[in-house]
């Protein structure tokens, strides 16, 4: 039995392989910190209490887990579906321009309770709107999903751009932004439903759109392992040519798991527009959909695993803003520089360590056959 035909088993593929990759990821990590002479014990201390050891800090490090998780579910439909969208950028944005338009539209017509789903509704249906067009030049013309997602990201992005300064800026604002929503526009943030309780909890941009993110994670798990439509999608996924012969339509299934996935980044929007701006403006998705493709990874295309990854990114985040103010010399760029390190070895050489493994684990079968 050789490492390259063993199959590892499920436990070590989503647990052991990615904590390893990780653990390698963190020692390189603590490589550059002592080369700028700092101490790793010290900046991981800090980076670790700046995210978690604080109600704000947690507050923040769930704020970005949100983001990630939307943008990571988002580039997992797609992989199940054997696609790789990097669109995620700009269907988030689009998504966003969805939320601003209703928003702006009817929330002085009505109430949150009406509101708050139809902005969910409507970032959803744009994002996968946006998405939706490079699934059929795919599916009917031939084009490649990887470079019309990219180019349809500057699409959006110029959008974006044209609409807040020629459309929906105030008339003498300076600023290319949107009106301020109504209320009724804006997502409730935990701080503000805990005093609402007779609660303390410190002010921080974490909002209810951690229960939408929550909740997107079991329709995804549902949709991929438990219904018709997810098991068509993941068989043209894995064998196109077979899933065609068993009557399965795969140019329709790039239209399904392209606009699921449009979908997932679209709610990003919710989270920042809805959450925390209160108004559309430029670049908030501010890279997370490239994020997303690590979370994605890291997490093994699963919703428990895109969960912890992004909450692992959700802690560099915010502890790197901590890190960067606290330890002396480490600037903002190194602290990029450490979460660069983890996306590569964490994301990028995710399958690296796996032969290695491999072997490893062959070897441990052919002594227990012996004395078996």
């Amino acid at each position: 039995m050789s490492a390259q035909s063993l199959t590892l088993p499920r436990w070590m593929d989503l647990v052991l392989l990615p904590l390893w990759n990780l653990a390698v990821a963190l020692g390189v990590a603590a490589l550059v910190v002592l080369a700028i002479h700092q101490s790793p014990a010290q900046t991981f201390s800090v980076l670790v209490e700046g995210a978690l050891g604080s109600g704000r800090g947690l507050g923040y490090t769930l704020y970005y887990t949100t983001t990630f998780i939307f943008t990571g579910l988002a580039v997992a439909v797609a992989f199940h579906g054997g696609l790789f969208n990097i669109g995620g950028e700009g269907q988030a944005t689009f998504g966003g321009l969805g939320v601003a338009l209703l928003a702006l539209w009817l929330s002085p017509k009505l109430p949150a309770a009406v509101m708050l789903p139809l902005l969910v509704l409507g970032a959803a249906l744009f994002g996968a709107a946006w998405a939706a067009v490079p699934a059929y030049l795919q599916a009917w013309r031939g084009s490649h999903i990887v470079i019309t997602t990219i180019m349809f990201n500057f699409l959006a992005a110029s959008l974006n751009v044209y609409l807040l300064v020629n459309w929906l800026r105030p008339a003498g604002s300076m600023s290319p932004e949107s009106l301020e929503f109504a209320d009724s526009a804006r997502m409730p943030t935990l701080h503000a439903l805990a005093e609402k309780l007779g609660l303390e909890w410190p002010s921080s941009p974490l909002n209810l759109s951690l229960a939408l993110a929550l909740l997107a994670c079991v329709f995804v798990w549902w949709f991929l392992w438990k219904s018709r439509a997810g098991y068509r999608l993941r068989a043209v996924g894995s064998a196109p040519e077979a899933a065609h012969y068993a009557g399965i339509r795969p140019r329709l299934q790039v239209l399904v798991a392209m606009g699921v996935s449009g979908a997932l980044a679209g709610l990003v929007a919710i989270n920042e527009i809805s959450g925390v701006q209160g108004k559309l403006t430029l670049d908030f998705v501010a890279g997370a959909g490239f994020t997303g493709i690590a979370v994605s990874l890291m997490g093994r295309n699963h919703p428990v695993g895109i969960v912890m990854a992004s909450l692992l990114f959700g802690v560099l985040y915010q502890g790197g803003v901590e890190v960067s103010f606290e330890v002396p010399g480490f600037s903002r760029e190194m602290v990029v520089t450490v979460q660069g390190l983890i996306v590569l070895f964490a994301g990028a050489m995710a399958m690296v360590s796996a032969p290695m493994f491999a072997k490893l684990y062959a070897a441990f079968k052919r002594q227990e056959s012996r004395h078996g």
